[in-house]
């Protein structure tokens, strides 16, 4: 079963347009919209369970039962109040589960068949816990079905249209064992995950990719896709210091200006310094980076290379090497250097990830991998209500350095 291109098509023209959390997550909005069809989907798949044929299927003749139209309902989730159309059976037998007859206060979808599948629970896991806990007699193979609606709804969510303009773009990955499903052997892969700052200041996850180890060839193809669906400017690209990375972000946006992080730039020094030395360096490679401007940056750095370079070559040489890609958060406002001179944003993504899959040690393929991410995304998301703190402040500073790549938006 599917959702009708015409109900997709609309979905994206609503996502097209949001411009803010309100036009996402408001009483219209096109997050709402996208829950009412997935609870319908469900509804509808239950309904084919229940028949034991699909919708139209020329088995169903004579079977003793069929469907008889709808009954329209409203019910109040945790994004307000949604219209639901319930089908309904000539026997008038179905028993659905994902909004039960007379229930008219939904608790927060998590706490339904979908989130405890987010959350790391196996179907047999969720059939066990909804009979202990609800009293609900259901079996593994409609709880799979109703799941993998749930492939629909993110395909729809990572090809939807974005922004024109990100100011900020968060890039990193983080890995997860997978079983390969031809060789059954079990490897790493990376979860490549891309967060977005847009001109209102709001966070937004732009999509998620798995892929093999991490390497910058693929994140070529991630930012392709990006520039694809709809983004013609990312002014700045905070990254960590993998090979490669800054030439592949320019290759696709060559106006966007790459910050590697201080605190990546920082471990990877440290990493070849004797332990006895580490603490001391770290202090004075401090007087680098937090230094009021590049100069003085410079004229600190000289000074540690003068201390420390000839013992710990192999860890302070990379500063000068990436210098143009370390430096451009100097010439930024405080507030914005706060906020590009580390991944700490992404990786703050990541160890809530962490959370909701450690119960997970061995995915069984990469799509169930990257539903869970999703559906753990569309959770967290939910917390991102404000915009970052003083961003109109911020965005007068954005849009006068980058008042060039800004021209046509603004």
């Amino acid at each position: 079963m599917d959702l009708n291109d015409e109900v997709f098509e609309q979905l994206k023209k609503d996502l097209s347009k949001a411009k803010s959390y309100k036009d996402l997550m408001g009483e219209n909005g096109a997050i709402k919209k996208i829950l009412k069809a997935s609870l319908e989907l469900m509804l509808e798949t239950e309904m084919n369970e229940h028949l034991g044929y699909q919708k139209h299927d020329p088995s169903g003749n004579n079977s003793g039962n069929s469907r008889n139209g709808k009954t329209r309902k409203s019910v109040l989730t945790d994004q307000g109040e949604i219209q639901l159309d319930t089908p309904r059976d000539r026997k008038g037998d179905f028993e659905p589960m994902v909004v039960k007859k007379h229930e008219r206060r939904l608790g927060e979808l998590e706490d339904k068949i979908i989130s405890m599948y987010a959350k790391g629970m196996t179907t047999r896991d969720i059939e066990s816990h909804l009979e202990d806990i609800y009293g609900i007699n259901t079996s593994a193979s409609l709880i799979s079905h109703i799941t993998d609606q749930i492939t629909i709804m993110a395909a729809e969510w990572q090809n939807r249209p974005l922004e024109p303009v990100y100011t900020v773009v968060y890039l990193d990955a983080i890995h997860f064992k997978v079983r390969d499903e031809t060789t059954r052997r079990v490897t790493s892969k990376a979860a490549y995950t891309c967060l977005g700052i847009d001109l209102h200041g709001y966070k937004e996850l732009l999509g998620l990719w798995i892929g093999e180890a991490e390497g910058a060839s693929f994140w070529l193809t991630v930012l392709t896709e990006l520039r694809n669906r709809g983004i013609k400017q990312i002014l700045i690209a905070c990254i960590d210091g993998l090979k490669g990375f800054p030439d592949a972000i320019q290759a696709v946006f060559p106006e966007t200006e790459v910050q590697l992080c201080i605190i990546h730039q920082l471990r990877n020094s440290l990493k070849y310094v004797g332990n006895k030395d580490r603490r001391t360096v770290a202090g004075d490679l401090k007087h680098v980076y937090t230094a009021p401007t590049e100069e003085a940056a410079l004229m600190a750095l000289e000074q540690v290379e003068k201390t420390w370079l000839k013992k710990y070559a192999l860890g302070l040489r990379s500063w000068r090497e990436n210098w143009s890609n370390l430096s451009p958060f100097f010439k930024y406002p405080e507030e914005l250097k706060r906020i590009i001179y580390t991944t700490n944003a992404v990786e703050s993504l990541h160890r809530q990830f962490r959370k909701i899959t450690k119960s997970k040690s061995v995915f069984p393929h990469n799509e169930a991998l990257k539903k869970t991410l999703y559906l753990a995304y569309r959770d967290l998301g939910k917390k991102w209500t404000r915009p970052i703190p003083n961003w109109q402040l911020l965005l007068g500073h954005i849009s006068i350095i980058f008042e060039k790549q800004l021209a046509s938006f603004l």
